[in-house]
């Protein structure tokens, strides 16, 4: 057992005045541009990292987050097809490639995406299901809300609607006022140690995949500002659709994320127009799709698609959960920044 300090860099070291910027701005908040990504800037194509496991009856899509790859949703799918389902995990516009590819893009490019992916898949399979990781599960909310009883549940894995970690830091709540300047060009999110994976061996796999460039793989090291904004833009829209959300719902969250607290869940859940559920995890952080509890993100979800499919009548799936009896596992949270002690 490691004591977890935590703002520091891969291996938990980090002076006072080092902790203190990280604390406060983040690691290198107004680098513009990357520059250390040599191979990730050479790129000339992005490499198509989707996938398809599986060849169940029922399916299920699976949306990775910004700035990530269809990788951090593979063991997901592998698990889900080990269940009798198929899983397709698609890839967002603008991902997997260099910096540049990203920012050609917004957020409707990424939905649209989505939305193409979904229509691909639902004309070889009558039942389908949605899940996603941070902003992927934004997409499946906004998806469900574009096609009304056509989606048979959603996987909202670490949705992000408030960046309240306690990785995240301090001065983030300012963002919004200074993104639409030009400092807000310049500006860039790097997470902080410990980069959303609590298990050491794999974050440091993770970390050197993003330092290398590999973005197709452990995705991109970095989120600029503009990134950000349309972000901020998606969040906002979404937020005013959840009551028209009334797909049922599954709300995996890691109770010690660093990124996104679990009073987002919370917040989801209450907001929801359909039934929801919250099962919060112990033994991980943000990334909870390849982090140590991946399987039980897995069994939690197949069952929970089950339970949905065992609704003969697609239109109603889910009434046997009235919204009086949504199942919120939440523990007092007298702040959300504590910081765990330990790491595995």
């Amino acid at each position: 057992m490691n004591v977890l300090k935590p703002y520091s860099d891969l291996h938990g070291r980090s002076s006072r005045w080092q902790q203190f910027i990280y604390d406060w701005l983040g690691r290198a908040p107004l680098s513009g541009a990357s520059t250390n990504l040599a191979r990730s800037a050479g790129k000339s194509s992005i490499p198509d990292k989707s996938f398809c496991h599986g060849d169940g009856e029922a399916a299920v899509l699976l949306i990775h987050g910004l700035t990530g790859t269809p990788v951090e949703m593979q063991a997901v799918g592998r698990g889900l097809a080990k269940e009798g389902f198929s899983a397709y995990g698609m890839q967002l516009a603008g991902h997997c490639g260099s910096e540049t590819d990203l920012l050609r893009t917004g957020w409707r490019d990424w939905y649209g995406s989505v939305e193409k992916a979904w229509r691909e898949i639902s004309l070889r399979h009558e039942h389908v299901f949605v899940a996603g990781l941070s902003m992927g599960a934004l997409m499946a909310m906004h998806l469900s809300v574009q096609h009304p009883g056509k989606i048979r549940g959603i996987g909202l894995y670490s949705t992000t609607l408030f960046y309240d970690g306690w990785a995240v830091p301090k001065l983030a709540f300012l963002l919004p006022l200074f993104l639409p300047t030009p400092v807000g060009e310049r500006y860039r999110f790097i997470e902080n140690f410990p980069y959303g994976i609590k298990n050491e061996r794999l974050r440091e796999y993770i970390h050197a995949g993003m330092m290398a460039g590999n973005s197709e793989e452990a995705g991109n090291l970095g989120m600029t500002g503009r990134s950000l904004r349309e972000l901020r833009q998606l969040i906002s829209l979404v937020k005013t659709e959840l009551p028209s959300v009334r797909t049922p719902a599954l709300l995996l969250q890691a109770n010690d994320d660093d990124v996104t607290s679990p009073k987002n869940s919370e917040y989801l859940a209450r907001r929801l127009g359909g039934p929801a559920r919250i099962e919060l995890l112990h033994d991980c952080y943000h990334m909870i799709t390849i982090d140590q509890q991946r399987d039980e993100v897995v069994r939690l979800s197949a069952e929970f698609f089950r339970n949905c499919l065992a609704d003969t009548a697609p239109s109603k799936a889910g009434n046997n959960l009235q919204r009086n009896e949504i199942n919120i596992k939440l523990p007092p949270l007298t702040s959300h920044r504590n910081v765990p002690n330990k790491v595995q």
